[in-house]
């Protein structure tokens, strides 16, 4: 089945054809074509659940990362419940943390939720939204406001790394704390100290900028231009024995970190956002090198640079025009995706086409676009071939409903921008609903998490069929 995935070929080749011609529209029938059907968009998904995640009660205990100390495997969304006594705060320190990703996260990442309510239900986000991590930078330690916390680790398809361990204990309101490497702030905040006196004020009570005398080296309204003339450290895959890091700000913190180098070859020439630039250079007790030379520039940040097929983002980066509104941070200050009105996400120029799907006709909309970004099916042939079968699936009370979530998979809704829409998380959750009774009735797991759907009134964002 060309543009599956090779698991999802067999699973649909097993579970889909061998058992064909035994089909009679049966109850049966009904329910393994559902569980078929549903498990393969799961897969296709990769949001198979993993042996991972779990409810953690009691005053303190530990989770990991899927085999960890080992690489994570991919597709895994793994979710852990962590519930302390009444009247207590969760204190949770991640011991050690190598998560792939980039600066906005939006591959492999571990996220935080702080909740009321017993089993993780009555979501209420912690700081008005959830805490998103990843890196080779441990996050802060994470203080709750309740005794509830819901943390969620979820990877990609493709590149892994070495995962995290966490360790979590329960803390009475007044007992909150920071590590010594850390700055405390509204009752129980964690900063890293690269975020102290970086001219931004991340903590409500502004103690993070407070008693800042330390002068810039670079006057206000100017970038640094940083260029490496001569590089030779030690080299490691994940440059964990010497190393040089580079960050946007006036200390370091994940959320600054522009790159960590070692090796022999030259890194990049980087450029500051603002008027501050930190560089840090770490040794182990092993081997030697004969280190760096590097030198800096200051330069007008309103100076243009960029040719004029280019787009210049705030720090001066140079990007192609058709970077700019693409759904994708392509700057580092993400100016590329500033007022961006009516464009979707993501946006990558194919065009819309009439929906041939038979299964997909008559809905809220008749025209999608191809290939199928989420996925990976090349064109409505191939996602055709999938659904050939879906008439079994009419014998379904529930069949009106888990029709509009899958058409919107497998078939989504072009927008006028040439862009594709997610369904809304609304769409996933009405057809649990309407379906999940049933299926459990004959020992089927609803196989997908409806939460990691967009969940927005914005028909920019999500699409309700």
């Amino acid at each position: 089945m060309e543009g599956l995935p090779a698991a999802g070929q067999q699973l649909w080749g097993q579970a889909g054809w061998r058992y064909r011609a035994d089909c009679k529209f049966t109850w049966l029938c009904v329910a393994l074509m559902s569980a078929v059907l549903l498990f393969l968009i799961a897969l296709l998904l990769g949001i198979v659940i993993h042996p991972c995640g779990g409810t953690l009660r009691g005053p303190e205990g530990s989770f990991s990362s899927p085999n960890y100390p080992g690489p994570y495997p991919p597709n895994a969304l793994c979710t852990w419940y962590i519930e302390v006594g009444p009247s207590l705060a969760i204190q949770l320190k991640m011991e050690t943390f190598s998560v792939e990703g980039t600066a906005s996260c939006l591959f492999d990442r571990v996220e935080l939720y702080e909740e009321r309510g017993a089993g993780g239900t009555d979501p209420a986000p912690a700081r008005g939204g959830p805490a998103r991590f990843c890196g080779n930078v441990a996050p802060p330690t994470f203080n709750t406001n309740s005794n509830h916390l819901r943390v969620t680790f979820v990877s990609d398809s493709s590149v892994g790394a070495p995962g995290f361990r966490a360790r979590y204990r329960a803390v009475a309101p007044g007992e909150k704390s920071c590590a010594w490497d850390e700055h405390f702030c509204d009752q129980g905040l964690c900063l890293h100290l690269g975020f102290v006196c970086d001219g931004f004020h991340d903590c409500t009570d502004k103690s993070d900028e407070a008693n800042c005398s330390l002068k810039p080296k670079v006057p206000v309204g100017h970038v640094i231009d940083l260029h490496f003339h001569n590089f030779s450290l030690e080299s490691h895959e994940d440059c964990s024995f010497d190393f040089v890091e580079v960050h946007d700000s006036a200390g370091t913190g994940a959320a600054s970190l522009m790159g960590r180098f070692c090796g022999h070859q030259l890194p990049p020439t980087l450029t500051s956002s603002r008027h501050v630039m930190t560089i840090l250079f770490v040794a182990d007790e092993g081997v030697a090198d004969d280190g760096f030379f590097a030198t800096y520039q200051a330069r007008n940040a309103t100076e243009k640079t960029c040719s004029p097929t280019e787009f210049s983002c705030g720090n001066g980066e140079c990007q192609a025009l058709e970077s700019v509104c693409d759904g994708w941070h392509d700057c580092p200050d993400g100016t590329d995706e500033l007022n961006c009105t009516g464009v979707s996400y993501p946006a990558f120029g194919s065009v819309c086409e009439p929906v041939e799907v038979e299964m997909c006709l008559g809905l809220g909309y008749n025209a999608t676009s191809f290939p199928n970004i989420w996925l990976a099916i090349p064109d409505q042939e191939g996602a055709a071939e999938v659904l050939q079968d879906y008439q079994t699936l009419m014998e379904l009370a529930c069949y009106q409903h888990l029709r509009l979530l899958i058409c919107s998979l497998f078939v989504p809704k072009c927008t006028p921008d040439g862009g594709v829409l997610q369904p809304c998380r609304a769409v996933c959750l009405a057809a649990e609903l309407r379906c999940q009774q049933s299926l459990s009735l004959l020992g089927i797991l609803w196989p997908i998490n409806c939460n990691i759907l967009p969940d927005s009134n914005d028909p920019v964002e999500c699409f309700q069929p």
